[in-house]
């Protein structure tokens, strides 16, 4: 599972630290904590892949990572242990052959356990045991991501799916986008706070007005007039 530096690779997004915290509400000091201590330290000895670059402000890592964080924040938030996580992480990173197991459509929660499915359909426990489990399986977590055909993470909706702004790597090197556009949120942002209006900026994107909606609230959690 030897990778190239992440920042090598094309159609992989490059988000910095702050841009990470950003796009998933956490704590910068929280996310940076979590790329030295687990992925920088202790995943990227066991895979030899290298999950960021850069130092400081600048440190910065790719989609997959992303996608794992959100999925880390999810797991903690139901209360599953670190170690728990950091177990599993290793174990599903061993049986299904990738460095950002928590990037896969395999991976699943049933509120206590982490969980995956193997090829063969079959839901097993994400420890040493590889127990089978029941399939009474929350995945709520995995609301905001979009799986490609390969399982792998694709597409991640930081408003959930029913709001169209998305994170895709191969547009606009991963920064929030109007789904289906390459119009970044941040300048739609950008220019309501300059003064222009929601219906402006509809008409002169061709956008529906719910998207350029979207996008503010993205950027601004009051309410857009």
């Amino acid at each position: 599972m030897k990778g190239k530096n992440l920042n090598q690779e094309l159609g992989s997004g490059m988000y910095t630290i702050p841009e990470v915290a950003f796009i998933l509400k956490l704590p910068t000091s929280k996310v940076r904590r979590w790329m030295n201590d687990f992925w920088d330290n202790q995943f990227s000895n066991k895979h030899q892949v290298e999950y960021s670059w850069g130092t400081g402000r600048e440190k910065a890592t790719n989609f997959f990572t992303l996608i794992e964080f959100y999925v880390f924040y999810q797991l903690r938030e139901i209360n599953v242990s670190v170690n728990k996580i950091i177990n599993a992480h290793q174990d599903m990173a061993e049986m299904l052959g990738t460095a950002y197991p928590f990037a896969s459509s395999k991976m699943l929660s049933d509120g206590k356990s982490i969980l995956f499915m193997l090829n063969d359909g079959t839901v097993v426990n994400a420890d040493k045991s590889r127990q089978a489990a029941f399939k009474q399986i929350i995945e709520e977590f995995c609301k905001k991501i979009e799986f490609s055909t390969s399982d792998i993470a694709e597409r991640f909706y930081p408003l959930g799916k029913e709001k169209h702004i998305i994170i895709d790597p191969h547009h606009q090197f991963g920064q929030p986008v109007v789904e289906e556009t390459n119009i970044l949120a941040q300048t739609l942002y950008d220019l309501y706070t300059a003064g222009e209006t929601v219906g402006f900026l509809t008409r002169l994107y061709d956008l529906r007005e719910a998207d350029v909606v979207c996008a503010i609230e993205l950027f601004n959690s009051k309410a857009v007039a």
